[in-house]
């Protein structure tokens, strides 16, 4: 957190035990609401993870009541994500190699090993590493990831098992299910995507209050019973069930009764294969970056602008997922949408985050034949609609306005992500950034270093100088050094000497502004652009016209 904070902002709430005793009355609420919220995704996640639903549970609750105690963020909420879906049930389905109890359990062994790196990662302060990844490929990631649920999911919302293919065949079947669904599964799917679609519509304020996705739920589980979606034991005493036959129970979410039954622990027999380590490498390195980017994404919302500790956050989300991994549990990062959800209930402090998960640990305790009957129908539309997000018509848009040289990354990441894996396709798309740069002039060395001067003419201005190009690739030092710049100057960003300043740095130096002018200072920018590559603000742009000249000043 800031050293300075602006007068103009409420007084900081409290923090530890006394923050409690200050903050219960609004952070309990906020973390109820958050449970509501949970619950479902966290079910629907697992799931579609791979892994046996409590799974979800698991990770939720060690996010909330553990990692909450001693995280680098204040409002943020931990617990298992839609963006690692695609990772985790790649890493079952290669471990497992058709075991899917085997691959389970391998992929835990995976969690516990990429959480240790998450530890160390966190200890030696590489938080600031996520930087290297260009904004369009960050983007085009999380989109072919929000096309691949979508994809997947779409076919259990409608109660079809599509014949088994890579993504592109799972995508061409969608019309084949649409087609020839199962009717009653069809239905439940079908009303539940209305509710997730209308329900934001209601004026109702007190309606509003309720999560789509708990309404949803309750929405299945009703028309699951009428319809004839029930368990075995059910079966023979339903008195509401009137139809010839029953829809068999594996449309619906299984649990133990007894939730310590859910535990299971990692198999580590495959440490010493490549499949192994792709798994260990795909989880770190999502579970760090999403993690990063969302804590980063919440702050901007806290009412407080407080700023979270990455290293400390990625530090301590890596213990939780260690614990998550050696007991049966999916990996956790810092996610957005219940982030969100516990500041618009009012959260203000990490407590929130911990009722979340205390309310969730004493809820699958006492009333586990409630989640019983939750059709897996209604878990699948949370996803797609968690995946139209990721990949909505706006997200394309977004990046189309920045250039097209930014969409041209943008789409060949998520061609070579659907095509390959993430780690492959992520691969392909910097490779992509960097030749971009290359035609358009960048020398070789100046991709990977970045000449710039910090001078101070007076006590009151700080000139950061550019020289040459600063690109997402070599714009490390130059972010290391402005976070060390004391605050309440004037910062005057000098670039005439610059060369090809690209979208990710632009971005960067003005959240950094936006940031700095908050905390009382003062930031603009000296030198006029030859080219932008579009009209957004915030556009790649060249400074001069031969680069040649400035290295040899």
């Amino acid at each position: 957190m800031s050293k300075h904070h602006n007068k103009s902002l409420p007084p900081l709430p409290k923090m530890g035990l006394e923050g409690l005793k200050e903050n219960w009355r609004s952070d309990l609420p906020a973390g109820f609401a958050v449970f509501l919220t949970a619950l479902p995704l966290c079910l629907a996640i697992a799931l579609a993870s791979g892994f046996p639903p409590s799974a979800g549970i698991i990770t939720a609750i060690i996010g909330g009541v553990l990692v909450s105690r001693f995280n680098g963020s204040h409002i943020t909420i931990n617990g298992p994500a839609a963006g690692l879906i695609v990772v985790v049930f790649a890493a079952v389905q290669s471990l497992g190699e058709g075991d899917a109890m085997a691959g389970y359990r391998y992929t835990l062994a995976a969690i516990v090993i990429a959480s240790i790196f998450q530890v160390l990662m966190g200890l030696y302060k590489v938080g600031r590493f996520s930087s290297f990844f260009p904004t369009a490929v960050v983007h085009g990631m999380l989109t072919a990831i929000g096309i691949i649920i979508m994809a997947k999911q779409a076919h259990v919302m409608l109660g079809v098992t599509p014949e088994a293919g890579n993504i592109f065949s799972t995508i061409a079947q969608i019309p084949s299910s649409l087609i020839k669904p199962t009717p009653e599964i069809a239905l439940i799917g079908l009303s539940g995507l209305i509710v997730m679609v209308f329900w934001p519509l209601i004026k109702s304020k007190t309606l509003k209050k309720v999560p789509a996705a708990i309404v949803v739920l309750f929405f299945g589980m009703i028309l699951g019973q009428i319809l004839g979606v029930q368990h075995e034991h059910l079966h023979l005493t339903s008195p509401v069930v009137e139809h010839e036959h029953l829809i068999p129970s594996h449309f619906l979410v299984q649990l133990p009764d007894n939730f310590i039954d859910s535990f299971y622990f990692p198999d580590f027999s495959k440490i010493l294969t490549l499949d192994f380590w792709g798994a260990v490498i795909s989880i770190c390195l999502v579970g760090s970056l999403e993690s990063m980017l969302s804590t980063t994404a919440v702050d901007k919302l806290d009412p407080y602008k407080r700023k979270s500790d990455l290293n400390r956050d990625l530090t301590a989300i890596g213990f939780g997922n260690i614990l998550a991994g050696f007991i049966g549990g999916l990996p956790m990062i810092a996610e957005i949408v219940r982030s969100t959800t516990n500041l618009k209930n009012g959260a203000k402090t990490g407590w929130a985050n911990f009722f979340h998960g205390s309310i969730l640990l004493v809820f699958v305790f006492l009333f586990p034949h409630f989640i019983h009957n939750i059709p897996l129908a209604s878990l699948a539309v949370l996803l797609v609609y968690t995946g139209y997000h990721l990949a909505s018509p706006t997200a394309f848009k977004k990046i189309f306005e920045i250039g097209l040289d930014q969409f041209a990354v943008f789409i060949i990441t998520i061609i070579s992500v659907l095509a390959t894996d993430l780690l492959i396709g992520v691969t392909i798309g910097i490779i992509a950034k960097l030749l971009i740069h290359l035609l358009r002039g960048v020398w070789f060395d100046n991709l990977f270093r970045i000449h710039f001067t910090i001078e101070e003419p007076d006590s009151r201005t700080i000139v950061i100088k550019l020289v040459g190009s600063a690109l997402f690739s070599n714009s490390l030092p130059l972010r290391k050094a402005l976070s060390e710049l004391e605050t309440g100057k004037t910062i005057v960003f000098n670039f005439s000497n610059g060369y090809l300043i690209d979208h990710t740095v632009m971005e960067y130096i003005h959240e950094f502004s936006h940031d700095y002018t908050a905390q009382g200072g003062c930031c603009h920018e000296v030198g006029q652009a030859l080219q932008t590559f579009s009209n957004h603000q915030l556009a790649a742009r060249l400074m001069t016209l031969d680069e040649r000249k400035v290295n040899a000043n």
